[in-house]
């Protein structure tokens, strides 16, 4: 047995150990598209607290502060509110732009209110990082960037510009300036930290939602070729009737009309088109059934095959194998034709050949519980820090280093899901050294793939493998 095949086969066994389902998350947006109103409503939340702060810390613990110059920085963001709320519709989703002009001015707000009691020595100064985060989730990063700035240039100019912290009494409490560069500091780390995770976060939902919009484009296709089909059956039942009667009728008049009757020739011709017209149909006829649930049921390595099919002849030796496992028996099991594995395996099967040096094998191997296709090549491998990565939704193109040689992003991830959705798990690894390549296994429970055979009461057939 040659090294590709004892590869594959060595995993059967081992597939269930080494499988781990993966979630595929929720996305709700993707960057720059938030809702006005979603602005407006963290806007009164702001204007909220800060009244409530100011007027508690005024009233109750009797602090020296310039309250009416607090309460008119704050009005400021509530006005800005009600302009909006009277100028556009709060369902409507705000262009980047828009947004960020939002954001600067909430910095902007919140940094003179800072200002205003006691600027670097107010402990309340590390809310500069709100704007800063939302900014970081909602707009794209440059942008994101540019209120992460200005939160920093409005922080240091309070070094400068800014009003005494406020106290019990008349006597401003005065901190030390180190003490304020620490607070100063702090801020710019926190800015930091929270821009750089919030972007990393919401470029992840951003991805995972296109991946996701592909991956149903991929699944919309497949259902609109078989909804056409079924409009052609339908289609060819329809027309059966009518067609009969025509053929009938024309067949009589044939048979009633004397040979020089001016209206023979029309008459045969209505005949010819019509006996056409069902030749049409019997093929359009043929062709469903061909795809009838009965007729789609293929054993697994035809499905293999079939999957590899449009690879073959491009350079590269494209075996296609069926090897039964120790536990299972030596007839192949014969399952739904499904659009999904067909696409999955056809993707995996493309990478393997696109990264080959001169060799690709497909193997699908059984047990009695157990289904598992093994696809396998002799290139250069998975990049080892790309190993644990693989699957995800990458969208931007890779270099070659970083995907050991080509893209494997968007095309992976698609294809992962659609295993997934049949209710396998997917295995990545590369050929044990001194042997090189990569092995991308997929592992299905049997009973789930042969679960919509039963559930419509075919009885599950079997085909020898030769």
């Amino acid at each position: 047995m040659d090294d590709l095949t004892a590869d594959s086969r060595s995993g059967l066994d081992e597939a269930l150990f080494i499988l781990a389902p993966e979630g595929l998350g929720s996305a709700q947006s993707a960057l720059g598209r938030t809702r006005l109103r979603t602005f407006i409503t963290l806007r009164w939340l702001a204007v909220a607290g800060q009244t409530a702060a100011v007027v508690f810390v005024t009233m109750v613990f009797g602090f020296q502060m310039q309250l009416a110059l607090c309460l008119a920085i704050i009005a400021s963001s509530a006005w800005l509110n009600v302009l909006l709320a009277f100028a556009f519709q709060s369902q409507r989703l705000t262009r980047g732009w828009e947004a960020t002009l939002q954001l600067a001015f909430d910095t902007v707000q919140l940094a003179a209110l800072i200002a205003a009691t006691g600027g670097l020595s107010n402990p309340f100064l590390l809310l500069l990082l709100a704007p800063v985060t939302i900014a970081a989730l909602s707009l794209q990063p440059a942008r994101a960037t540019l209120i992460a700035v200005l939160a920093l240039v409005l922080a240091a100019l309070m070094s400068v510009a800014s009003l005494p912290l406020p106290w019990i009494d008349t006597n401003p409490i005065s901190l030390p300036p180190l003490f304020q560069w620490g607070q100063l500091t702090a801020l710019a780390v926190g800015v930091v930290f929270f821009s750089l995770s919030a972007v990393r976060v919401s470029q992840d939902e951003a991805r995972l939602v296109r991946a996701l919009d592909a991956a149903s484009v991929v699944m919309a296709r497949e259902q609109k070729l078989s909804a056409l089909g079924a409009m052609s059956a339908m289609t060819t039942h329809e027309l059966g009737t009518p067609l009969a009667t025509i053929h009938l009728v024309s067949k009589e008049l044939l048979g009633e009309l004397s040979p020089d009757d001016p209206h023979m020739e029309d008459v045969r011709l209505i005949a010819e088109q019509a006996d056409r017209c069902r030749t049409i149909l019997a093929t359009i006829r043929e062709a469903r059934e061909a795809t009838d649930m009965v007729h789609a049921l293929m054993p697994l390595d035809a499905l293999v095959e079939e999957a590899a099919a449009p690879f073959k002849g491009l350079g590269v030796d494209l075996t296609v194998r069926a090897i039964a496992g120790e536990r299972g028996e030596a007839k192949a099991p014969v399952l739904n034709r499904s659009p999904e594995i067909l696409h999955a395996l056809g993707a995996f099967i493309e990478n393997a050949v696109s990264f080959a040096a001169s060799r690709v094998d497909a193997v699908a191997s059984w047990t009695d519980d157990q289904i598992l296709i093994t696809i396998s090549d002799d290139g250069p491998g998975f990049a080892a820090e790309v190993m644990p990565k693989l699957g995800e939704p990458y969208v931007s193109q890779r270099s070659e280093a970083q995907l050991g040689g080509g893209d494997m992003g968007l095309g992976f991830f698609i294809a992962k899901t659609l295993i997934e959705r049949t209710g396998g798990r997917i295995a990545t690894r590369n050929r044990p050294l001194p042997k090189t390549g990569a092995i991308v296994q997929a592992l299905w429970p049997r009973a789930a793939l042969e679960a919509s055979i039963l559930s419509q009461g075919v009885q599950k057939p079997y085909i020898e493998t030769e």
